[in-house]
């Protein structure tokens, strides 16, 4: 079983389009079940789910970044797996479950994820946000409780990460600080992929070619402003990350 923790220089710069891709090369090479997880979603509607077939309808809280990682899996699972925390705000994950009234659990992710990885082949992990997102916070109210982030997630899972850089200006500075936050967390950068996020951005081959050099790992793609391009297109482009 082979698996990766995707994270990103901020939120909004691609992860999501990466992770398919991802699960799409997994799929491609060789790993027949293949599914991805979205620990925490931050920003959901609530969908409804007819079942013709008993009469009835259920409904949840779907983010589209979800859906998404779903439709790209060959491994259909329960939400409680894929997605253990669905929350209504788009807002900071810890901010999101404070309005929902919710705590985020490190230890059911964990558990959640090792479940995945039970019955998949392949299993590809999606943050929130940056790395150092915050996930939850000590109780305003009493004081109890501690800061967790996506990064002490990923700490949690020992998972090589995959690094989605938003090639937009101020990205080399976010892509640097990252590859700190992750290597003093022990962690491994197994890849990293430019995603164009900004058309109008100015010396775009420069800026690839300065992570090139400064990034401790391999470039595993570049993917061009390209909004309609299908997750099985770009995974031809994608190098499988080590």
């Amino acid at each position: 079983m082979v698996a990766y923790f995707v994270t990103g220089t901020d939120t909004g710069v691609g992860k999501t389009r990466v992770s398919t891709a991802l699960l799409r090369a997994l799929h491609q090479a060789g790993h027949a079940r293949v599914v991805g997880m979205k620990p925490v979603a931050a920003g959901c509607d609530w969908v409804t789910h007819e079942d013709a077939e008993h009469g009835s309808a259920h409904g949840e809280w779907l983010n589209e970044d979800v859906a998404a990682l779903r439709a790209a899996s060959t491994l259909a699972v329960p939400s409680v797996f894929d997605n253990p925390y669905a929350l209504p705000d788009p807002l900071s994950p810890h901010l999101a479950a404070r309005r929902a009234g919710e705590v985020i659990d490190l230890d059911h992710i964990e558990a959640s994820f090792h479940a995945l990885r039970q019955h998949a082949d392949a299993v590809v992990v999606e943050g929130a946000g940056g790395f150092v997102v915050p996930l939850n916070e000590p109780d305003p109210h009493t004081g109890e409780g501690s800061w967790a982030t996506s990064a002490d997630l990923a700490v949690r899972l020992q998972l090589p990460i995959v690094l989605v850089v938003g090639m937009r200006l101020g990205c080399l500075n976010h892509a640097l600080l990252t590859q700190e936050a992750i290597a003093a967390r022990g962690l491994k950068l197994a890849g990293w992929v430019a995603n164009h996020i900004d058309v109008a951005m100015q010396a775009q081959d420069a800026n690839v070619d300065t992570l090139r050099q400064r990034l401790m790992a391999p470039l595993l793609g570049r993917f061009a402003w390209a909004p309609q391009a299908t997750s099985a297109e770009l995974a031809a482009s994608l190098v499988m990350p080590a």
